[in-house]
Formats: structure tokens, sequence, C-alpha cells
């Protein structure tokens, strides 16, 4: 039996750091694992340019062969070819190994099946599967290479129209992620003029940490924007499953306004659609939506609660603060270069820059998510509601507390002893006054 170490078992995935945490003998049993867990019999694997990946994807799919499982191995992709893979084709199950946005030392696995939609496997739950079982040998099944490219291409050019997309000059930076192998095939298709920067795969990722929404990642992307005076800039994250845009002015769109723009589109050709958006997104969104004659899908925290939003109440695309845009026609999964390919073909309709097309769509103003080490979770989440209960209260996710000028949200950690607090004001005053009120109560309260 593996040593297995049970903090890399995630809310939604396995993710630690490679490989004191997370090993290829722990890759093997999970692959087990999740064979015998699902039931699965026929997969897709794929895996993303970070250290450790070819390793662990080759001990995953070994572990999930010997309980039977028979695996078509998609090499080095974007996630969201194992999403599209597993869906199109119908597999059982699709897994994809990678940390997404986390720092070059993490590896990880996230795992999927296919159930009405794509469906995630937490990692809490393949843990508690086999942390005390013994997994026999069976006959094994057959692991083979399989090319998903031209499908994958054709299917995410679906959702825009390339006649409409007007000659753009676009500064891409890949982060030393997988957008470097994809963008250069989907520009190949575009009239626009791509603008690489950090396009060599590299999983000690050289240029910049992997996590776009730091400021030391945005700072090459913004400068390159303003030095080739391009029309805007798109940054994404390791496995592509994150994507921000950068106006022509080098401004950070932040990502719940880049859904407000894909919200509008959606609900233009379907009319009274569902648009599913976190918790933690700006008030600005239900608003916008009912605006425009949609339905607000409101969700938890989490790019897979909003894929599950999508799927429970019938709404047609989604999207969160940490830039997942989900899609029903997408088997309910995210896709950053579903989204891009749809924003490109927006902003060429609108024929305005991009900056003139977000403004006044979002006229609040928040603070980014501050993480405080609270060993007291609950009473200090206790404490919050006592505080402010002359708000308006709800516990989807953490509380929320709801006033007419400004509200906070109050959650904690999936995976560490953390409170996660989002602040939002009408006024940039009432914002800072409310966020340091805030702040400093749950730190007098807190015991760390």
């Amino acid at each position: 039996m593996a040593n297995l170490n049970p903090k890399i078992f995630k809310a939604y995935d396995v993710r630690g750091i490679y490989p004191d945490e997370l090993n290829p003998e722990t890759s093997y049993v999970v692959g087990q694992g999740y064979a015998q867990l699902t039931k699965t019999k026929k997969i897709v694997v794929g895996r993303d340019m970070r250290i450790g990946s070819p390793k662990l994807a080759e001990r995953f799919m070994a572990g999930a062969a010997s309980q039977g499982v028979e695996i078509h191995d998609l090499g080095q992709v974007p996630i969201d070819m194992v999403y599209f893979a597993t869906g199109h084709f119908k597999y059982d199950g699709g897994v994809m190994i990678t940390a997404s946005h986390n720092p070059k030392e993490y590896n990880g696995i996230k795992m999927t099946v296919f159930r009405d939609g794509l469906r995630i496997v937490r990692g809490q739950e393949v843990y508690e599967y086999i942390k005390d079982r013994e997994f026999a040998m069976t006959v094994p099944g057959k692991i083979s290479p399989k090319d998903f490219w031209p499908d994958y291409l054709k299917h995410i050019f679906a959702f825009t129209e390339i006649s409409k997309i007007k000659p753009f000059k676009i500064v891409v930076d890949a982060g030393n992620g997988m957008a470097g192998k994809v963008m250069p095939l989907i520009f190949e298709k575009l009239p626009c003029q791509l603008i690489p920067i950090n396009f060599e795969l590299d999983g000690n990722f050289p240029a910049h940490p992997s996590n776009p929404l730091l400021p030391e990642s945005q700072t090459q992307i913004k400068a390159k924007v303003l030095e080739t005076k391009a029309d805007f800039g798109v940054i994404m994250d390791g496995d592509t499953d994150r994507l921000f845009f950068v106006t022509e002015k080098g401004e950070f769109v932040r990502a719940d306004t880049t859904l407000l723009v894909l919200a509008k589109y959606f609900l233009e050709r379907n009319p009274g659609a569902g648009i599913a958006y976190n918790a933690i997104c700006s008030k600005a969104v239900p608003q916008r939506i009912k605006e425009w004659g949609g339905r607000p899908i409101r969700t938890a925290v989490g790019f897979v609660n909003v894929a599950n939003g999508l799927r429970d109440h019938n709404g047609i695309m989604g999207g969160e603060v940490s830039a997942h845009y989900s899609f029903r026609d997408n088997f309910y999964a995210d896709s950053g270069f579903i989204s891009f390919l749809i924003l490109l073909m927006l902003i060429s309709q609108e024929g305005k820059k991009l900056s003139e097309i977000i403004v006044g769509l979002n006229p609040y103003f928040r603070a980014d998510e501050t993480n405080i080490v609270v060993k007291n979770i609950p009473e200090v989440i206790q404490a919050v509601k006592i505080k402010y209960q002359d708000g308006r209260q709800d516990e989807l996710d953490g509380v929320t507390i709801e006033y007419p000028d400004w509200w906070v949200n109050v959650r904690p950690s999936n995976t560490e002893p953390l409170l996660r607090i989002t602040v939002e004001g009408d006024t940039q005053k009432i914002l800072s006054d409310k966020h340091k009120e805030v702040i400093d109560f749950i730190k007098s309260v807190a015991i760390s």
C-alpha cells in the first residue's frame, strides 16, 4: 500500500508538491482507485508541461490499466481537450495531469466522469476510497496514443464565426504554459496578428508565476500591449482553463466583467437563458443579467459548482472571478479558448476598443480577496454573523452579508485553515472603510 499524504487530496482534485507530496507511486494508486470507484471502462488521459507530468501520467495510466481500463493517451494537451474528447467521443471519463495555476513546485491530477455531462471526481472522495484498500490485479487494459487535435480545433471554432472577426493585433502571454502550443494553431485560422510572449513550454515558469491574478504575472503583458500598440492582450494560466484580458490601455480586466460581456452575447441570442455566477462575483453581475432579460444562477465558489449550477438550473453559460468560463454546449465544462474566440467576435462586432466596451458595465469597487490564517473558523464566522446581523445574510458559501451600499463574503478555504474575505462597495471610500472594518474585526476574534 502506498504511503498516501492526506493533505494532497483536495475538494476538487489531487494536488501537491512534486515529488515530496505527490509522487509516481501515489499517482499509480490514485489511478487504481479512480478506476474502481468510478467503474470506468474507457478513458482519456492528458498532461501539461509541468515537471513530473510525464511520469505522473505514465503511472496513473498504469494504475488504471491494472484494473482493466482501456486508456487513450492524448499526450501534452490543454485541459479543455480532455473535456472535449471525453464528452464528444463519449468516453467514461477523462483525466488531466496538471496543477493548473499553482507554483512550479506543484503538480496534480484532475479527474472526471461523463454522466449527463462532465462531472468532477473529487480528490477527497478518492482518498476515502483508497486509503485502506488493496487493489487486486486483473487483465490489464490497453494503453494507446490518440490524436484529437483536428476534432478539438473544429469544436472550439464552432462557437464563433471567423468571417466576423476583425484583423486585430493581439498580445498573448502563454506564461510558458499550454497556450504556447495551442494559440499558434488557433491563429493559423484567424485574420489576426499574434504577438507571442513566453510561448516556450517550460514547467519551471521562468517568465513569471502561472497565476495570472498575481501582479508580477501581469507586468510583461501590460508593457507589451502598450509597446506594440496592440488592440488588447490575453494571458492564460498553465493548463489554459483561466483567461484574462488586458485592454489597449494596459488595464487588467476583472473576470466578472468579462463574464458580463459573454453573458450579454449569450442572452441576445438566447433570450431568458440562465447565466451562472459565483457568490463572490460583483453584484453588477446578477443586476445586468436581469436587466438583459436573463436568469441569474448563483452558486458557491469553484468552477465545479458553476458547472453544476448550469446543469441543475438549465443554464447556458457561467463564470467566476478566477476566470473559469463554462458552457452548456461544451459538456458543461470550462474552456479558455472557447471564451477567447467568442470574445474576439464580440469585440469585432462592437466596433469599439475593449476599454470602451467594458466601461460602465461594473460601476462597483471590490477589493482583492484577503486570506487570513484562522484556527477557530466556525467561531469567527459566527461572530461575523452577529456583528452584522442587521444585514441580509445567506450561507450558500460561508456567509454573505448584504447592505444597500456594500456587501461582504467570508468563507472557509476547502483545503487550508484560512478564511477568505471579499468586500465590495458602491464607492471606493465605502469599500476602503468597510474592508478595513471587516478585516480588523476578524483579526480581533481569530486565533491564528
